[in-house]
């Protein structure tokens, strides 16, 4: 009797503490968007709720939550993949394949940086912290190969949490502003809404129940290209109420990783990885500047593919700022699968070769 008036308590706090996180956010929102900051549904929410629980405040949501905000993102994603838009795709491949070729040059650098001034515990732990890909998925990686989970989880979560905020402003101060709407843009009609928000959720459960990677955006991406690329639905977007619940979810499930333990685990580490980022994003800046040159594309958008950022958080930037949503998004699905796949066998094979390395005798005179 007492374990379930305990667990009825427990479960009214979590919904008291999401309730309350809920509302910070969204009066962080709507003053950010008051005040015109860039990415106001995302920035808001993220540094508000970021500060709040560093300062020891319990804040979160249910993870239900946090899924319906990556689901609205990949379902509003997926509608920019016109018929014309995919016909473009195939020749964008070069450009994509540098993409993915620099994500793994920029995480090997990184991983080496959080080795050897960062004091990483271990070698698979640097090396899956410095990854450009997904948290959850790098943690486990790291789990799997011995390495600091916790270490993995709070190196991706700051990275992130940089990339986030600098690129809107930079990019706003550059001269890119959110817009509220484009002329002759359309909503989905009611029943087209309907059917495409049943469509995408089912994706996604699919997606989920097979076990895929970021299914809650991946499985609603698909879905919504697919229906958007086969004419299908026509040439419409979301209703920015949607767009904006699912910003401000990702905004919260971001900023309430930060805890007091958080700041105060490995001060040394953290601070290895605020410096790398910015680094990151510097040498970032060079790199985009010269393949769009090469590949004659905007340089603000493939800035926004090929940063150290997160795939939903940077998409979500290109679609506020209107910078070429479908060549970021193809730059961020592309790299994020490349690198989950290709990020075990590389640790593995630098893993040998560090091996071989140690085990050649010295050579004496």
């Amino acid at each position: 009797m007492e374990g379930k008036a305990a667990a009825r308590a427990a479960h009214a706090g979590a919904i008291g503490r999401g309730l309350l996180t809920l509302a910070l956010a969204a009066a962080a929102a709507l003053l950010c968007q008051r005040l015109r900051v860039p990415l106001a549904w995302t920035l808001g929410p993220l540094l508000a709720t970021a500060l709040a629980c560093s300062a020891g405040a319990r804040l979160g949501v249910s993870p239900l939550l946090r899924h319906a905000g990556q689901w609205v993102i990949g379902t509003a994603l997926g509608l920019h993949f016109t018929p014309a838009v995919l016909r473009t795709l195939p020749g964008l491949a070069p450009a994509l394949l540098a993409g993915v070729l620099w994500a793994l040059l920029l995480g090997w650098l990184f991983s080496r940086l959080l080795g050897r001034a960062g004091g990483a515990p271990d070698h698979a732990t640097a090396f899956f912290a410095g990854a450009i890909g997904g948290a959850s998925e790098m943690a486990v990686l790291a789990e799997r190969h011995g390495g600091r989970v916790d270490r993995v989880a709070a190196a991706h979560s700051l990275r992130v949490l940089i990339v986030v905020v600098a690129l809107p402003w930079g990019l706003q101060a550059a001269g890119f502003h959110p817009l509220q709407g484009r002329a002759g843009e359309m909503l989905l009609p009611p029943h087209l809404l309907a059917l495409l928000c049943g469509l995408t959720l089912a994706g996604a459960l699919l997606a989920r129940r097979l076990g895929t990677p970021n299914p809650w955006v991946l499985g609603a991406l698909v879905v919504s290209l697919l229906l958007t690329g086969s004419g299908v639905l026509p040439e419409a977007v979301l209703p920015h109420e949607m767009t904006n619940a699912g910003q401000l979810l990702i905004g919260v499930s971001l900023g309430t990783r930060f805890t007091p333990e958080f700041l105060r685990a490995a001060p040394r580490w953290l601070g290895t990885v605020a410096l790398g980022t910015v680094g990151m994003i510097a040498a970032s800046l060079g790199f985009s500047w010269l393949l769009a040159r090469a590949a004659d594309l905007a340089p603000a958008a493939v800035l926004l593919g090929n940063s150290p950022g997160g795939m939903a958080e940077m998409c979500i930037t290109a679609q506020v700022l209107q910078l070429g949503v479908p060549l970021v998004t193809a730059f961020h699905v592309v790299r994020y699968v490349a690198v989950l796949v290709l990020m075990g066998p590389l640790y593995r094979w630098e893993a040998r070769r560090r091996q071989a390395l140690q085990a050649v005798p010295l050579s004496g005179p």
